[in-house]
């Protein structure tokens, strides 16, 4: 059963509560070009992305939000380090969250500047602790980064914003190694009850990183601890949130979506399955509708195997059954097999 936690607003994105599992994503380009990053973050949207933080280094960065948020819909996270400054005029150009932590921001005086105007105008806040930049106390005390010193850092920025009276918190606690990440979140889990952003921070490449963060995010998720997520990836953004709507599918927790399931095909198999998959994904894979779709090699892994698909088809020789509910349907020759499942998904 899923962690209960503070429910939080960021933008039309609801995080904690009994809400769905955000996946979240970075775009690359810098905010100083806001052609640049409005399309990367429209292809973010149609990727299926639920969140999106940009980077505010510089006041001109933080000053091009509002027609950077003009030209998009989907909720946007300004990525705030050092600087008190950046956070306020974020938050005037009608930023919808703030990931920062408050005791890298200045002095109090600072932080209750930022912290008055986030409580204003709504904006939540996300404490961001990771492995790679702990305080120099810290791994003083605890000699590198541990489990316990992950959380003892974010909870001193937490205390520093729970002092000023404001709870829209969300947390993360990143590291780059899995087992030290999943031990630091199970530990908050029994701390805090803000919603927790889940996330292996520099997994790696697209493969390598995808793997790891799949084990990590995907072994807490069961564990029933998570609200958001964001796969780091280095590589194109959309393939993170591929990948985080993947393990979320994987796991039941992504609904309204289409799922395929296929087989890894074998000397049985006599059409070109991998093809097949590849050309059914794309095409479908952003599809919103809560069906499960099959592309099977073969009899043997066929309608028995995918009898809970809502939709599928079987591989034969030169062709392949198209199948329902387990159900077979018809007969259809190898070259119109793909039109043919689009067909029957369009009119489900």
């Amino acid at each position: 059963m899923r962690r209960k936690t503070k429910e939080i607003q960021c933008g039309n994105v609801m995080v904690g509560g009994n809400h769905q599992v955000s996946v979240q994503s970075m775009i690359t380009s810098d905010p100083r070009n806001i052609s640049s990053a409005v399309a990367e973050i429209l292809r973010l949207e149609e990727a299926g992305c639920d969140i999106v933080r940009i980077a505010v280094p510089t006041m001109e960065s933080a000053k091009n939000i509002y027609d950077i948020k003009k030209q998009t819909t989907i909720p946007i996270v300004a990525d705030i380090h050092f600087d008190y400054r950046l956070a306020l005029e974020s938050i005037k150009q009608g930023i919808d969250g703030l990931r920062l932590n408050p005791g890298n921001i200045g002095d109090e005086e600072r932080v209750r500047k930022v912290v008055n105007q986030a409580k204003k105008n709504r904006i939540p806040i996300r404490i961001g602790v990771n492995g790679g930049s702990l305080e120099k106390q810290l791994l003083e005390k605890y000699g590198h980064a541990t489990p316990e010193a992950l959380v003892e850092s974010a909870m001193g920025h937490v205390r520093i914003l729970e002092d000023m009276d404001f709870d829209d918190i969300v947390i993360s606690l990143k590291a780059s190694d899995v087992q030290l990440t999943v031990a630091a979140y199970q530990l908050i889990s029994k701390k805090v009850h803000y919603p927790l952003h889940l996330g292996i921070t520099e997994a790696g490449t697209v493969k390598t990183g995808t793997i790891k963060s799949a084990i990590g995010i995907g072994s807490l998720l069961l564990m029933g601890i998570g609200d958001t997520i964001r796969v780091s990836l280095t590589g194109d953004p959309v393939e993170e949130v591929y990948v985080g709507k993947q393990i979320l599918k994987s796991l039941g927790l992504k609904q309204g979506e289409v799922t395929i399931i296929s087989c890894p095909t074998c000397g049985r198999c006599n059409i070109n399955l991998i093809k097949l998959a590849d050309e059914v994904e794309r095409k479908i894979g952003q599809l919103k509708k809560p069906i499960k779709v099959a592309i099977m090699g073969c009899a043997v892994n066929g309608p028995g195997e995918a009898k809970d698909a809502d939709i599928g088809i079987a591989g034969g020789i030169d062709s392949a059954l198209l199948f329902k509910k387990g159900k077979v349907i018809k007969k259809v020759p190898e070259n119109e097999i793909l039109a043919t499942l689009l067909y029957e998904i369009e009119k489900m």
